[in-house]
């Protein structure tokens, strides 16, 4: 009988062969001294550098670190799917491979899972919230406007449903990630949205924020994010979410 996990750790990764290491370095000494267990599921997506073998090569180091070797890349939202449904964790969380938002701020979630919330995300468009700014303007500005016609488009009381750092109770991942239909950047708000609509509580977490100067989120990422939020929006009203 496999082990009970008490954290399972989902990190997409493409063409991050030089922050990877640091990343799960970093998440391995932040948690090897807790007392509960965890995994660390690092998701392949058809990255064309040296990726995988990085993960392969941290394998010996870190016991609990896996990797799905994707040869295609999918998108961001596919790879993600894809660890949560593989997770055994009682908690899994998705986090940024770039380690934006560290490991060490999920143990600010875990008294919202106590008070019986099913969906922790973090968040820094609250109160609380730290933003470490090395990224151009440009992004900050296009953020704050696509995350208002995720609000008025989806009707959702979050006004962070893009950060990269969201955790679930281990019981609500394949009602809300088997109804999942987009599988690059908008991914994030369709299953806030799904989950949602299931009538899971979600709580929103401030948290620090590191932005980094190197991210992949480029201009014309966040026209496909606009369209894929239209998409959501007409499955929502053909009733593909029931």
């Amino acid at each position: 009988m496999n082990e009970q996990i008490f954290l399972s750790i989902i990190i997409p990764a493409y063409n991050e062969e030089h922050r990877i290491t640091q990343t799960l370095l970093d998440i391995d000494k932040k948690l090897k001294n807790k007392n509960w267990t965890y995994e660390i599921l690092v998701i392949n997506d058809g990255s064309n550098d040296k990726t995988s073998e990085v993960v392969n090569n941290l394998i010996s180091k870190i016991k609990n670190l896996k990797l799905i070797d994707n040869k295609e890349n999918n998108g961001k939202g596919y790879v993600v799917k894809q660890g949560m449904l593989q997770a055994r964790g009682k908690y899994c969380l998705f986090m940024d491979a770039d380690n934006s938002t560290t490991i060490d701020q999920f143990d600010n979630f875990l008294p919202w899972f106590e008070k019986d919330y099913d969906i922790v995300i973090g968040s820094i468009e609250i109160e609380g919230a730290k933003i470490n700014e090395q990224a151009g303007f440009y992004r900050r500005f296009l953020g704050h406007f696509g995350k208002l016609l995720i609000r008025l488009f989806l009707g959702l009381k979050i006004y962070d449903t893009q950060r990269g750092f969201k955790a679930f109770a281990n019981y609500a991942i394949k009602p809300i990630f088997e109804r999942q239909t987009i599988m690059r950047w908008g991914f994030d708000f369709e299953i806030l949205y799904i989950a949602n609509k299931l009538g899971y509580k979600i709580k929103e977490v401030p948290v620090i924020w590191n932005n980094s100067a190197d991210s992949k989120v480029k201009p014309s990422a966040y026209i496909s994010v606009l369209l894929e939020l239209l998409k959501v929006r007409w499955n929502a009203l053909c009733g593909k979410y029931k």
